[in-house]
């Protein structure tokens, strides 16, 4: 195992010999313009540098060829227009920072029996996890702790497949032999990390000093979502008691491959990009990345250049939508060619007790694991400081003279909440509850505490403050129940999950569906707490997360397992069985609701529902989509030709001879309807590809607000064969005239005895 002195300083000033006070850019660059005699790209790219009096081997970073043409190099400001200049430079932007989006998941998704049933796993789940260990996932995130278990090669699995290229990069406290059959390859890249952690020209330092120089994961999120989506199954696994079973991924049998592009200071896009060229190069089948940034148009979209690559080589690309919700438009990663993920609960819960002084008791969740608080109740304090501050349990704002001894109310926000009860602990609290505000709602989300701690929503929150405030002597108690399971409703779509619409294109609904993604248990670093927290000495192999960080690998194992079933499916086929048999029906056989308010979640929270892998493994019918129909979906939204260029590296896509009249033409599993002032009629077509019986028939129907006629052409769909394309085309008519704003949503079905392919209607009115 590593120690502290094993890590190492990556932020040395100018390291490297790069000039103090460059910025990087991502330059994308023109490739019909390269002499022939430069031998490759990446030679060309070095002498174009030369030519500019820019010297590559002091400013250039990375040369890409697979994600994209061009590179990344540390720049001057004087650099800029000498390239802008240059007829062979399509664009250039700032290298941007993106951020990460942070047992029973397997059963609860149908892929694992359930202990506590007779039931056995469908034979077409086990014949499929059998073919998946042709797959190969690879995980852009904060790389991997080898020894986790979930990373041992399980008996039987075989000698891995002669067309994998990738490698196990050997570096600090890493060693290519840790690598075996399951986890087949690591690699970091650091070098957009490195120049801006070098000192900037304001003489600040941006970054943490101590990272691994290695795959090696020091942050615990990398191997939390690479064990998500792959990772063996292991007997007794648990956090510190909570969730105790068999720990296991979505594809056991799949092989995983990690590639650590985030560091302390965050995801660079240079390192990112750099981390999809090398996977798809490797031979990747699933790129599974649980990070993004704000919304950007898909030029200027590090991940969605990347993953436009690797769509067009038949590679599925799964992201997280983002922790931003419940706000409307908040979701990233939402180009069509990705798959888009939000996070929804699990049936699985954690309770926890808050007792108070008038007898009432309210019921939150909590992980703690250390000794309880017994049943004497102690003083209780909210807002224990001398400002308004203090309510947030924000550092340095708890007095200890107020708080010492007491059991302390905190609102959520604003700071982390595993820091909150870190805050309060230092100050000498005894426990803390940690009470909801109208931002989280009625979301609770369980953390491993350093200190007695229970979470409660809103309502329970509102009335805790009521009682702490008003009454003369406030006592309470927390105490702890363990681990439940069969909690109803589940799932429920987390509040955190970022929302549509779609900010960058509103006519693609998004995001495309959602899965587990609350309370989440996976592996985990040995080199850091459960909290995360640098004073948290506890090590576990097993940790409890939240996130659409990890709700993301779910899909991307879910993805390897049809990947497996259906070799020759494409990465578009694949994603729209996913969404066309989803479902949107909780355990009580109600509509999903949405943990922000408990009202009736919509198509913007959950995309097409929550996942169903046993039933996206016959769909039926499937909306495949090519490369070059995203180039007319691109070309709809008015890019130039040179933004087109530098998203789908095709320097003869010299005009857009082929565009949609609108970008909802694209043939997507979902419609998202906008009507305008002018436009309160919209027609779009579709094409339906049959994968299921060589003779089917399958009939539409529609459901939906009454404000909108919807008229199907043709109403049935008659298929001869497998594999045989029939289109139909849907007339959208908005009968409110006199409306000018708001939403509302339906769906169209395609139904026969044995499928239901459904596809989400969003309708917007805009003035």
């Amino acid at each position: 195992m590593a120690s502290v002195t094993a890590l190492v300083m990556l932020f040395l000033a100018c390291a490297g010999g790069l000039v103090c006070g460059n910025q990087t850019y991502i330059v994308y660059m023109n490739p019909a313009h390269r002499p022939a005699v430069h031998p490759s790209h990446a030679d060309w790219y070095a002498a174009h540098l030369q030519s500019l009096d820019i010297d590559p081997g002091r400013h250039l970073l990375y040369t890409y060829s697979d994600a994209l043409h061009g590179f990344a190099a540390s720049l001057l400001p004087h650099h800029l227009d000498l390239l802008r200049r240059s007829p062979a430079v399509v664009q250039l932007h700032p290298d941007p920072v993106l951020t990460l989006h942070t047992t029973r998941s397997p059963q609860f998704l149908g892929l694992a029996p359930d202990a506590s049933s007779s039931a056995t796993v469908p034979r077409p789940i086990q014949a499929v996890e059998a073919a998946s260990r042709d797959v190969f996932i690879a995980v852009l995130d904060t790389g991997v702790w080898p020894e986790v278990p979930s990373f041992s090669a399980a008996a039987g699995l075989p000698e891995v497949p002669s067309r994998w290229r990738g490698a196990c990069e050997a570096g600090v406290d890493f060693s290519p032999s840790l690598c075996n059959r399951k986890l087949v390859g690591a690699r970091s890249f650091s070098r957009g990390f490195r120049a801006a952690a070098a000192v900037a020209g304001d003489g600040t330092v941006r970054g943490k000093p101590n990272e691994y120089d290695s795959p090696r994961d020091r942050d615990g999120h990398g191997t939390h979502t690479a064990s998500t989506a792959a990772g063996s199954a292991v007997a007794n696994a648990s956090l510190l008691g909570y969730a105790t079973g068999t720990a296991r991924g979505m594809a056991i049998a799949a092989r995983v491959a990690a590639y650590k592009v985030c560091w302390a200071s965050g995801c660079f896009g240079s390192d990112i990009l750099a981390g999809i060229d090398t996977a798809i190069s490797d031979g990747a089948d699933i790129l599974s990345l649980s990070l993004g940034g704000g919304s950007t148009p898909y030029f200027r979209d590090t991940i969605a250049i990347g993953a436009f690559a690797a769509a067009e080589r038949g590679i599925f690309v799964s992201c997280s939508a983002g922790n931003s919700g419940p706000g409307p438009a908040t979701l990233a990663n939402g180009a069509p060619w990705i798959a888009t993920v939000g996070a929804g609960t699990l049936d699985r819960d954690f309770p926890a007790t808050a007792r108070l002084g008038n007898g009432a008791r309210y019921t939150g969740v909590s992980l703690y694991s250390g000794k309880g608080m017994g049943k004497k109740l102690v003083p209780a304090v909210y807002g224990g400081g001398s400002s308004n501050a203090s309510k947030l349990c924000l550092a340095g704002t708890l007095d200890p003279a107020r708080v010492r001894g007491k059991l302390v109310l905190c609102d959520r926000g604003v700071s982390a909440r595993v820091e909150k009860g870190a805050v309060v602990k230092a100050a000498g609290g005894a426990g803390m509850i940690l009470a909801n505000t109208a931002a989280n709602g009625e979301e609770l989300v369980a953390d491993s505490h350093l200190l007695p701690a229970v979470a409660v929503g809103k309502k329970e929150g509102d009335l805790i403050r009521q009682y702490v405030t008003t009454n003369p002597r406030p006592r309470g108690a927390l105490s702890f129940g363990g681990t439940v399971l069969g909690v109803r409703p589940s799932p429920v779509v987390a509040a955190f999950s970022s929302r549509g619409p779609n900010p960058v294109s509103p006519q693609i609904l998004k995001p495309d569906f959602i899965g587990p993604g609350v309370n989440i248990l996976a592996g985990w670093s040995g080199s850091i707490g459960p909290t995360g927290l640098l004073k948290d000495g506890r090590r576990t192999q097993f940790n409890i997360m939240s996130g659409t960080s990890m709700s993301c690998p779910h899909i991307s194992g879910v993805a390897a397992l049809l990947k497996g079933a259906h070799p020759n499916w494409s990465p578009a086929a694949i994603k729209s069985a996913l969404m066309t048999t989803s479902y949107v029906l909780d355990n009580t056989n109600s509509p999903l609701r949405d943990a922000a308010g408990g009202s009736y979640a919509t198509p913007f929270a959950y995309g097409a529902g929550h996942v169903d892998p046993q039933r996206a493994l016959s769909p039926g019918l499937v909306y495949d989509i090519t490369a070059d129909d995203y180039i007319a979906f691109l070309c709809s939204l008015n890019y130039t030709i040179p933004h087109i260029q530098a998203i789908t590296k095709r320097p003869n896509v010299t005009t857009c001879s082929r565009r949609f009249s609108d970008p909802g033409n694209l043939n997507y599993p979902s419609f998202s309807v906008v009507f305008a002032k002018k436009w309160r009629v919209v027609k779009y077509r579709r094409e339906l590809t049959n994968v299921g019986s060589a003779s089917s028939t399958y009939e539409a129907k529609v459901s939906g607000p009454g404000g909108v006629a919807v008229t199907v052409k043709p109403a049935k769909l008659m298929f001869k064969h497998v594999n045989q394309k029939l289109k139909y085309s849907v007339t959208f008519a908005s009968k409110e005239r006199g409306r000018s704003a708001g939403t509302a949503f339906g769906w169209i079905t395609w139904s026969n005895k044995q499928h239901k392919v459904r596809s989400p209607v969003a309708y917007t009115w805009k003035m």
